[in-house]
């Protein structure tokens, strides 16, 4: 296993399509209904916070500059209509952030060993992991249900990690099979056995391939480690042909840990049968 990481083009740290509106007003949702799940924030962040704000400010009017104008110290997102004074940001910066883009923010920082820890983080959402139960634990505990992360990837994360330089920013891609289209997903659920009630027939709309585009920065005044996720989420049925054959191709190749870690044993035999349809239809291959 590898990291997948590539260098990530500094104008395209954020994203910005036509589904960010309704990605932000659900964003807002939740941070209003369910705070306490999509937020934390531990003492000694808030410089971090602060500078990441600072940060989105200066590159989003400038890299995207449709969707967020700045003037003096107040910045203007016209995909919801909102006005922000970056004077008045609050005991908790990211959180302005967090309402700014469509990505999950979060924010990694020494912690008493030196190693880092996930200090503060708007992780609106979330694929399978409670926010609460990883705030304030380094990488290590953080990543432990990853399938392989210990015997694979720990030690090179780490070691990544201690030499990212603020200039050579990174980004990679994770997915999942889900079968329930919600964003939101903090439960952990243990896919240990086919479900009956999904099926070859029904799959397509049953059935969605969960896509994050993940960044990795570290910040140059504070030196913490700022992570984003946007998520991308279609339906099977929605996949062209050779989407369809390439995503066929990963459910038969992935590794049976990593199967298992992705619920795969629920999910591909339906997904497969689903696939094969389509590529057969598309003449893709």
């Amino acid at each position: 296993m590898a990291m997948g990481l590539m260098a990530l083009d500094p104008a395209r740290w954020l994203m910005v399509d036509d589904s960010c509106p309704a990605l932000l007003a659900e964003r807002r949702a939740l941070l209003a209904q369910r705070y306490g799940a999509v937020t934390g924030f531990l003492p000694g962040s808030h410089d971090a916070q602060a500078e990441v704000l600072a940060l989105m400010a200066d590159h989003l009017p400038r890299h995207i500059p449709g969707a967020y104008v700045r003037d003096g110290r107040r910045l203007t997102c016209h995909l919801t209509g909102e006005v922000w004074d970056l004077d008045v940001a609050g005991p908790n910066p990211l959180e302005v952030a967090g309402r700014l883009v469509a990505e999950d923010l979060c924010l990694l920082l020494p912690g008493d060993d030196g190693a880092p820890i996930l200090a503060a983080a708007v992780l609106c959402f979330p694929n399978r992991w409670r926010l609460r139960e990883k705030l304030g634990r380094p990488l290590a505990g953080i990543h432990a249900p990853v399938a392989l992360y210990g015997e694979k990837l720990g030690r090179p994360v780490d070691r990544f990690l201690e030499t990212l330089a603020p200039e050579r920013p990174v980004w990679r891609m994770n997915w999942g099979l889900n079968d329930d289209p919600a964003l939101f997903q903090p439960e952990e659920v243990a896919h240990t056995a086919a479900d009956a009630a999904l099926t070859p027939d029904n799959a397509g709309h049953r059935l969605f391939l969960r896509i994050e585009r993940q960044t990795l920065r570290r910040l140059p005044a504070t030196g913490a480690i700022l992570f984003t996720i946007r998520t991308y989420q279609r339906a099977l049925a929605d996949l062209t042909g050779a989407e369809a054959a390439q995503l066929a191709h990963v459910l038969r190749t992935v590794p049976e840990p990593v199967a298992r870690y992705k619920g795969l044993p629920r999910t591909a035999g339906p997904a497969l049968g689903f696939l094969d349809r389509m590529v057969w239809a598309s003449g893709a291959s």
